[in-house]
């Protein structure tokens, strides 16, 4: 007998967590409740309630979570101007924080003592899963079939849908894109296929999202984005919730070609991995929020932002969200965002985001100190001899000392 009665699988209901859902029941003889999280992949995950139900799972649960998204994971997140290795906006990444949550609160509600994911041994996300889970529930047990499992292709997942009677459209199965895609509201990503080559350049019918730059629009669009405490409040003077903040800027940005990545990365597991992104409204949240807090933040404030920041993504990449040095960070970044307040005007043009204008009440930018014309003795120029000569006094020190820099 298995010493597991109760497992929540996270659950697409695609061919992949299917065959999990038979493979859990046959192996494990455990009932098996599915969880299933609209998080803004541009699918219907209603269908997946009558798969489920095909599946013979009694409790099924579906649920909306676009705002939570959004609101608590991918804004605070980019009030630190989060990207790792100097490109990618972690659309995936900051994702399966919000599902680990949302399992371990279902096990809890379903006395569930396993949870399970269709995560690959090869990958980041079993790790972003498992450390969530384990952070949020120490004693839980997670199953991750690929890992355990000699199932090592599509063609043997479907082989084992006709051996085990799964009901799966194998006429779609079969057309399904060769890439390995993830989507949310943040981004879609695509990994395998002709990608596997670093040389071999991505397709063009393979983006889903965005035009390309070339076939944009010839005229450029302007948009006018609404900071309340480092956070999008409104485009265009209309107040909108976190999700459709998001929504659509990922609509006018991928009409624009904008967004579209290229990245070989380093994952947590230790192989390198390309894989292309496409993420338009983050790409123009990441440029305006830039510019707000160009604005806004004290110098050593916004410099000191910049020095943690990487520390900060490589925390969300490999999977730390739910770790008290990420809730550490996150409070400082927090309060530094008091007073990133105002509006953003940009220019987005043939996958370009250009900064057109940035105004705020609680700007730090004095016209009458910057100016080129006359001051009025706002600022002394003199002052600037003695400040040098300070900050050059180790550098003359030493050049009297012998201590030749040539």
């Amino acid at each position: 007998m298995s010493d597991v009665n109760k497992v929540v699988l996270a659950y697409s209901g695609g061919l992949d967590t299917s065959v999990i859902v038979r493979w859990l029941q046959d192996t494990y003889g455990c009932e098996v409740v599915t969880f299933t999280a609209d998080i803004g992949q541009g699918e219907e995950v209603e269908p997946a309630r009558a798969k489920a139900e095909a599946l013979g799972i009694r409790q099924i649960y579906i649920d909306d979570l676009r705002e939570e998204f959004v609101r608590d994971f991918v804004f605070p997140m980019f009030r630190a101007n989060t990207v790792y290795e100097g490109e990618y906006l972690l659309g995936t990444s900051i994702a399966r924080p919000l599902i680990a949550k949302r399992l371990i609160e279902i096990a809890n509600e379903t006395g569930a003592d396993a949870i399970s994911h269709g995560a690959t041994g090869k990958g980041n996300d079993q790790v972003r899963f498992e450390l969530g889970a384990y952070a949020l529930k120490p004693g839980i047990r997670v199953i991750a079939p690929w890992r355990e499992w000699d199932l090592t292709s599509r063609e043997s997942l479907m082989a084992y849908c006709k051996t085990h009677d799964i009901p799966v459209d194998f006429a779609n199965a079969k057309k399904k894109s060769p890439y390995s895609m993830d989507a949310n509201l943040l981004h879609i990503s695509y990994e395998g296929d002709l990608l596997e080559d670093p040389w071999a350049e991505p397709e063009e019918d393979m983006w889903r999202w965005s035009v390309s730059p070339e076939e944009a629009p010839d005229t450029a669009s302007y948009i006018e984005l609404d900071f309340e405490g480092g956070d999008i409040v409104g485009i265009d003077g209309e107040a909108m919730s976190p999700a459709t903040v998001l929504e659509t800027l990922n609509r006018v940005g991928g009409a624009n070609g904008i967004g579209r990545d290229d990245i070989v990365e380093n994952r947590y597991v230790g192989m390198k991995s390309r894989g292309c992104y496409e993420t338009p409204g983050g790409t123009i949240m990441l440029k305006a929020h830039r510019a707000i807090e160009s604005l806004t933040l004290d110098r050593e404030v916004a410099h000191l932002k910049d020095e943690l920041m990487p520390r900060y993504a490589k925390l969300v990449y490999n999977g730390y969200w739910w770790s008290p040095e990420r809730k550490m960070l996150q409070a400082a970044i927090d309060a530094s965002q008091v007073d990133v307040n105002g509006k953003v005007r940009l220019k987005l043009y043939k996958g370009n985001v250009v900064v057109a204008g940035r105004q705020s009440a609680d700007s730090l930018f004095d016209e009458h100190i910057a100016t080129f014309d006359e001051d009025g003795g706002a600022y002394d120029q003199a002052d600037a001899e003695g400040f040098i000569k300070l900050n050059a006094l180790r550098m003359r020190i030493a050049a009297t000392k012998g201590r030749s820099l040539l």
